[in-house]
């Protein structure tokens, strides 16, 4: 998938991504899901990877083939929360990341509600937030034009300008009315659902370190009102699967069977 939930087999999609970012150079096709990207490092096929908010060693259904693949890479980086753990022993470069306290940004929950999200606590040592460390690698690539962003909130206007850009309505994911949001809206903005209506007006929110916050209202609205699904056909696209039997079957002697939910990759 690109980015704002589109199409990589889209050729508008890709277009619209390709000319908002000024890529001249797109994915030609899926990348490796989790299981498959680490048969691919253990195949030689993949010689470098860097790993993110997640611990694979621990969270993957196959540790084993995990230590494996990671112990044969040519490089492996890690940016973590914490000095040592499963995956990091097998880092060859460690990069400090913020925790969740720490953190400074927005998160959507599952029922599309954004919310900002702002640390508690400033990060400890050296550590940085992981669009920070992103950027600076950026630079050092060549790409520093691109990744110059000083704050969270211009990365999240970046993105919601994005959702909007040639949607005419054909995507549900538009964030575009939040796409000029100054930082001191982004910092006081509160918990919105998508999709929403255009912005409404701006309310006069009392702020503790300025005289007045600006706070966009804006007004959700229910996906699907129009009676029409995301598919070209506008109808549910119902998809009838052939049941497969487990390959590790319980016995007595193995009564129970443990599934990560990692396994259906």
């Amino acid at each position: 998938m690109l980015s704002a939930h589109m199409d990589l087999v889209n050729p508008d999609h890709i277009s619209a991504v390709k000319t908002y970012w000024n890529a001249p150079v797109m994915p030609k096709g899926q990348g490796l899901k989790a299981v498959d990207l680490f048969n691919a490092i253990e195949s030689g096929k993949v010689k470098f990877v860097w790993i993110m908010g997640t611990n694979p060693v621990v969270s993957m259904p196959n540790r084993g083939q995990v230590e494996r693949a990671l112990s044969k890479c040519d490089m492996v980086v890690v940016s973590d929360i914490v000095e040592s753990n499963d995956t990091l022993n097998y880092a060859h470069i460690a990069l400090p990341a913020t925790g969740w306290s720490e953190k400074d940004g927005t998160v959507t929950n599952s029922e599309r509600r954004i919310s900002r999200q702002r640390g508690i606590l400033p990060p400890p040592g050296s550590a940085k937030h992981d669009w920070q460390i992103l950027c600076e690698v950026a630079g050092k690539m060549g790409f520093g034009e691109a990744f110059n962003f000083t704050h969270s909130s211009q990365i999240f206007c970046e993105y919601a300008g994005l959702t909007g850009y040639q949607n005419n309505g054909k995507r549900q994911l538009d964030l575009s009315p939040l796409q000029a949001l100054s930082e001191a809206q982004y910092n006081g903005l509160s918990p919105l659902q998508w999709p929403f209506h255009t912005v409404i007006k701006a309310e006069n929110t009392a702020s503790s370190n300025s005289k007045s916050n600006p706070n966009p209202r804006l007004t959700s609205k229910r996906p699907f009102e129009d009676k029409r699904f995301s598919t070209p056909s506008g109808k549910a696209k119902l998809i009838p699967v052939t049941y497969r039997a487990p390959l590790q079957v319980t016995s007595d002697a193995y009564p129970f069977v443990v599934n990560s939910g990692r396994a259906r990759d």
